[in-house]
């Protein structure tokens, strides 16, 4: 599934403890060794820096404890490709990779604060992928609708096939405990996805909106039905 898409990220699972098995299940998914990683490790080693209650951590003593912190630099490699292109540092004050795999995967850790920061390092490398890499070229529509994803599941299926050929994507997304769920359109030709709204109004019985939630305060926005960028 992930090669039909340019970027995938992982979030979590990446830490010292048995249930912490991303890397693990990532490995197995592609049929991959588990290898620690050098750098990793002595960045590790370096940049690690004991909580002030506890003494500092001898490395070169086996232990239970040793074994756990290499488990978080042991990552799935393929040695078909350049090591330097499967595991990413994006600062330098920090010893967790992001460890890549079949060239889109990013494996990155569960705190907000980290991944967040991780994923922005990882931008001078991803955006020159990008062919629109600020989206300003990209149009967003939203349909309300009351009707629960099942119901509408096989239109919105068909729709996204009659969709793709004209580069627009169609997109269901459930807002659990509430009574609308919302359907997109995304895509650059905007005047095809403008004569697609009416048709879809009707098939999901709902109506355009302008932001997602619009519908649970009772009273639309004034510029309701506006084209989004996205």
């Amino acid at each position: 599934m992930s090669k039909s898409y340019d970027f995938v990220v992982t979030s979590g699972g990446i830490g010292p403890t048995h249930d912490d098995i991303t890397y693990q299940s990532i490995a197995k998914a592609f049929g991959l060794p588990l290898k620690l990683h050098e750098e990793a490790y002595e960045r590790m080693k370096r940049l690690s820096k004991p909580r002030k209650s506890q003494p500092d951590f001898d490395w070169n003593v086996p232990s239970a404890a040793l074994t756990a912190k290499k488990r978080m630099v042991e990552l799935p490699l393929d040695d078909s490709r350049p090591y330097e292109d499967q595991v990413l540092f994006v600062s330098d004050d920090l010893w967790v990779p992001v460890s890549r795999v079949n060239g889109n995967i990013h494996i990155l850790p569960g705190v907000p604060s980290l991944f967040q920061r991780m994923l922005d390092g990882l931008k001078p490398r991803l955006l020159p992928r990008l062919t629109d890499p600020e989206g300003k070229g990209i149009c967003r529509i939203l349909i309300s609708t009351p009707m629960a994803e099942s119901a509408i599941a096989e239109y919105l299926t068909e729709l996204a096939l009659r969709a793709e050929p004209r580069g627009v994507k169609v997109g269901s997304y459930p807002r659990w405990g509430k009574e609308h769920n919302t359907v997109t359109l995304v895509g650059r030709d905007v005047e095809y996805m403008e004569s697609l709204v009416s048709e879809v109004e009707h098939a999901v019985e709902g109506r355009r909106v302008a932001v997602e939630g619009e519908d649970d305060a009772g009273t639309p926005e004034p510029d309701a039905g506006n084209v989004k960028s996205g």
